[in-house]
């Protein structure tokens, strides 16, 4: 596996050993960042970041600041290694918590400009509604977008009044959904 786009592209990344993780297909991330477009001095959550490769990818791409979260301990170890080979432990915050335990952990790098989150498909709805609550308590920058991976077929549903479905667009198997935040 290796960066897509940005200053960084085509350095290695490593993965954590077995199967706990489902690294991000390089094609999905390659549209999901051209979709995205420009994110010079973004601050960036990448939630159930596994390898991290989409937080990296996004600092690739001119990200001011990505937080890192995942509470595996295997995927803790080799985003700490990607951050540190690729030189980006300064622009980077790495939180060993899950998702229910993050939010005042999250306060201190808050707000987000952009979330990233492709959690394990089969958890992808109780995630995304765990996401949309910790996200709601202040985290989010006006005009935040927030973009959930899922399995194409079974695209999650997690609307508020303050997080709007803008659209769903898919690769294969893999689908993201992307949320414009409407909150202050």
């Amino acid at each position: 596996m290796r960066v897509i786009g940005g200053k960084l592209r085509g350095r290695p990344l490593r993965s954590p050993p077995g199967h706990t993780t489902r690294p991000t297909a390089a094609r999905v991330r390659e549209a999901l960042f051209s979709i995205l477009g420009d994110l010079d001095g973004c601050s960036v959550l990448d939630a159930c970041a596994g390898t991290g490769a989409l937080g990296i990818e996004a600092l690739s791409r001119g990200a001011r600041h990505v937080t890192f979260l995942d509470a595996d301990r295997s995927a803790l170890t080799a985003i700490a290694g990607n951050l540190e080979a690729l030189g980006l432990k300064g622009a980077s915050t790495l939180l060993p918590l899950k998702l229910e335990r993050a939010s005042a952990a999250l306060r201190r790098s808050a707000p987000f400009d952009l979330v990233l989150c492709d959690p394990p498909w089969p958890h992808a709805d109780p995630i995304a509604a765990e996401l949309v609550r910790v996200l709601s308590q202040g985290l989010l920058a006006p005009g935040a977008r927030v973009v959930i991976g899922h399995r194409a077929e079974l695209p999650v549903r997690c609307e508020s009044a303050t997080l709007v479905l803008n659209e769903r667009r898919r690769w294969g198997d893999s689908g993201l959904s992307f949320f414009d935040w409407l909150g202050e």
